[in-house]
């Protein structure tokens, strides 16, 4: 995510300064007249100038301009169409793309321009292309979008593991193997009725001969 917003970022600097060379086939002052030799295809057609300062919100004010190319002998006119672009400004140099001029040949063009300048330092119309990799920028901008969306649907769900109860484990089963069973002995039988006796006599339930009795027989004597 990190390297593809510096990305975004680098090739927009990029495109606007070194790739983008707005001048590459000439300059023609304006008012004035000149001979820019031009490659067959697209030619970006840009509006040139010195500024003192900024240039206001809304980018370089463009004038009322107007130019013709006169093409080599037996070739066409170069079709023209209007695409106004985004100022570029450095220092007090600033461009805006104002046209986009399809050349059918390869060759030397007599270019005339004129329009109402008076407000403008050393105003000129220059030729040239765009970068090469235009559309760079905007692709990286869409792999930083999306590893943006990545970023937060994974700590949405790290959240909700977070939150989520941990099972209890099921608790452990053991039996407890019961003892041998205690058979009382004929001693401990004839213990256990001398103290019933014992108790019965104390009570009064029994006379002393009667309690004598039952132990001689109990004693077996």
């Amino acid at each position: 995510m990190i390297v593809s917003g510096v990305g975004f970022v680098v090739a927009l600097m990029l495109n606007a300064f070194v790739f983008d060379e707005y001048d590459a086939y000439g300059e023609v002052p304006i008012p004035g007249r000149g001979t820019v030799h031009l490659p067959a295809g697209e030619v970006n057609v840009s509006f040139h100038t010195q500024i003192i300062g900024s240039t206001t919100g809304g980018g370089l004010p463009i004038p009322n301009l107007r130019w013709r190319a006169d093409p080599p002998a037996g070739v066409a006119e170069p079709e023209v169409t209007e695409s106004i672009g985004s100022t570029t400004t450095v220092n007090n140099d600033a461009r805006v793309r104002v046209w986009v001029a399809r050349i059918a040949q390869e060759g030397d063009y007599r270019i005339s321009t004129e329009g109402n300048v008076s407000a403008f330092l050393s105003p000129r119309l220059a030729f040239g292309h765009g970068s090469p990799v235009p559309d760079l920028p905007w692709w990286l901008a869409a792999v930083f979008g999306l590893a943006v969306v990545d970023l937060i649907i994974a700590r949405v769900w790290a959240a909700k593991v977070r939150r989520r109860p941990t099972p209890v484990g099921l608790m452990p089963t053991f039996t407890i193997d019961a003892g041998p069973a205690f058979t009382p002995t004929d001693d401990g039988i004839r213990i256990q009725q001398l103290k019933t006796l014992a108790a019965l006599r104390d009570s009064g339930a029994l006379t002393q001969d009667e309690f004598d009795a039952e132990k001689r027989r109990l004693l077996g004597s």
